[in-house]
């Protein structure tokens, strides 16, 4: 309900609470502009209500129920006597709304005014919310993205999507999992340690499909040792479904059944009818455009978030929001870097990147130009401990920076802001070199990786 307090003017005015639009919020206010923040239901977004936090909570528990089964290879006596998932959804609704709460705290205290409802684009500078109308000097769209299907695969019953897969109040014995992403391999090793036999099918050739074949190859050899099947390089064809599961049909003729049927084959920006293109935004495939300010060339109106061409993770819509609340307050911030915003796939065992892959650094220098190097974590005293395998990755230009970090292994995705350091400052091997890393941690690795591109291997050999 809006009171007749309520402003109806502000400097900037944001359309969607998530990760980019907060942000920009905070930032703006900070920089002392009058924000208004349109949201139809909780701020946060998709992150923390039904995205990262919550998948990284069920990951959590995953871990949890892995140390327990295997408890006894470490000498403790544990052992695994099931899942409790009204108890695990308990925990990780708690974590979500102890954030939610602080969040709200942020906002209120950065007097940002958050007008609830659906917000719709009705003018160059003006939102529709409710029948009332709202204008900013500055508009940014941050309406985020949805959990998207195939054509023609519709979603009910068994056929789920993440949305319905953080609700479900029981695991499933086996489960087909639509996707070897990011969002599909995290599902495939929560169920994996929950005790569900699992089958990803993914249409590309490679499991994590978007990272450094490399990890894509080990990430595959650790889900077969984990006994998490998946067939790659063919094409779902169709479904069935009845009270007693899933019957799902691939290209190739293979025939599989299971309880449950993961659509997780991406998502799609929220775009649809909101009045963006009726206002001259120019949208490809509901992907707002922009240019590198992320400015939409209509008015004073940019974009943020998962809504914007590239990757769709929370962090980038942070720091997007953040870059559009400087530009607007007139700091002239720096533009993002698409290619070094750090990427972790929080399956077990993880996978951590930031900039280019070899394959990529090969097509942009050429291939006399580039040398990679593999740090195997067998070296490693914290991941033997750990009782994780793996391997840090680094690829070089050639007498130049270091242009990639791909990582495979337990809790390596803690590993890389240092990584992200090192390729957005276009670090030399020789210049990480001398730093030191304390040991034991899996952090030396990333040293002895660069210890070994350097030329001076200590823990490995020439």
């Amino acid at each position: 309900m809006v009171s007749e307090s309520t402003p109806r003017s502000f400097d900037v005015l944001i359309l969607g609470g998530g990760s980019g639009g907060y942000a920009a919020a905070l930032r703006a206010s900070q920089l002392g502009l009058t924000v208004g923040l349109v949201e139809e239901s909780k701020v946060g977004g998709t992150c923390l209500h039904n995205g990262c936090i919550p998948t990284k909570a069920l990951l959590h528990a995953a871990e949890l129920a892995d140390n327990a089964r295997e408890g006894e290879k470490y000498g403790v006596n544990s052992s695994l006597h099931g899942i409790d998932m009204l108890k695990v959804n308990s925990y990780k609704q708690g974590v979500i709304d102890r954030l939610y709460r602080g969040l709200q705290g942020l906002v209120k205290s950065r007097k940002v005014t958050v007008i609830e409802g659906h917000g719709r684009l009705v003018g160059p500078d003006t939102i529709e919310v409710n029948g009332e109308r709202y204008t900013g000097t500055n508009i940014i769209l941050g309406t985020g993205s949805y959990a998207r299907s195939l054509p023609g695969l519709e979603i009910g019953g068994r056929v789920i999507t993440s949305d319905q897969a953080l609700q479900m109040e029981w695991v499933p014995q086996s489960a087909i999992v639509l996707g070897g992403g990011v969002i599909g391999v995290e599902f495939a090793s929560v169920w994996k340690s929950f005790g569900s036999d699992v089958t990803i099918v993914e249409a590309l050739p490679h499991l994590a499909p978007n990272e450094d074949e490399a990890l894509s190859k080990g990430l595959e050899r650790a889900f077969r040792k984990r006994g998490i099947n998946f067939k790659v390089g063919v094409r779902f064809q169709g479904v069935e479904q009845s009270d007693a599961g899933v019957k799902v049909t691939l290209e190739d003729g293979t025939v599989l059944e299971a309880d449950v049927l993961l659509v997780a084959v991406g998502r799609g920006p929220r775009t649809a009818d909101l009045g963006y293109e009726e206002q001259g935004i120019r949208v490809d495939r509901g992907f707002v455009l922009t240019d590198e300010r992320l400015h939409t060339g209509v008015a004073n109106i940019y974009a943020v978030g998962d809504i914007v061409p590239g990757l769709q993770l929370a962090h980038r819509g942070f720091q997007q929001g953040i870059f559009v609340a400087e530009e607007i307050a007139g700091l002239a911030p720096q533009a993002i870097v698409e290619s070094n915003i750090p990427r972790v796939t929080y399956c077990e065992p993880e996978l951590g990147s930031v900039g280019l892959t070899e394959k990529q650094a090969v097509e942009k220098y050429g291939a006399d130009k580039v040398k990679a190097l593999e740090y195997n974590l067998g070296g490693n005293g914290k991941s033997q401990i750990l009782g994780t395998t793996g391997f840090i990755k680094l690829v070089r230009v050639v007498d130049g920076p270091v242009v990639g970090v791909h990582m495979l292994g337990a809790r390596v995705g803690e590993q890389i802001g240092e990584a992200q350091l090192i390729v957005s400052w276009d670090a030399h091997p020789e210049d990480v070199a001398p730093l030191i890393h304390a040991h034991p941690t899996q952090n030396e690795a990333l040293g002895e990786a660069h210890l070994a591109l350097a030329g001076k291997p200590l823990h490995a050999h020439d």
